[in-house]
């Protein structure tokens, strides 16, 4: 059951990856929710991935040790999936200048 565990967490993990970097970019690509989804889903749906990874890896046995303070590691997580969420809705528009 154990290789069971990390094949699917694998499995999640690198499924976050394409939806990720397309979503902080700006890109459409497929969701289970369209062919063409936009760029925050994708963003979103990555971040979903990368959540179920982490909750299948800790019901392993060895699984994954946070700090002790897990509001800091919620306060990161956060922090990268705002600033996913700001980069996809920047790039995804055509007319989008910086600052």
């Amino acid at each position: 059951m154990e290789y069971v565990l990390y094949f699917l967490a694998g499995m999640f993990a690198f499924n976050a990856i394409p939806h990720l970097f397309t979503g902080v970019i700006g890109y459409k690509h497929m969701t289970p929710f369209g062919k063409e989804s936009s760029a925050t889903l994708n963003v979103l749906w990555g971040f979903l991935n990368l959540a179920i990874s982490v909750l299948l890896l800790n019901l392993t046995q060895s699984g994954i040790r946070f700090p002790s303070a897990m509001d800091t590691v919620a306060a990161f997580l956060v922090g990268g999936l705002i600033m996913s969420l700001m980069d996809a809705g920047l790039f995804s528009n055509p007319d989008a200048r910086m600052p």
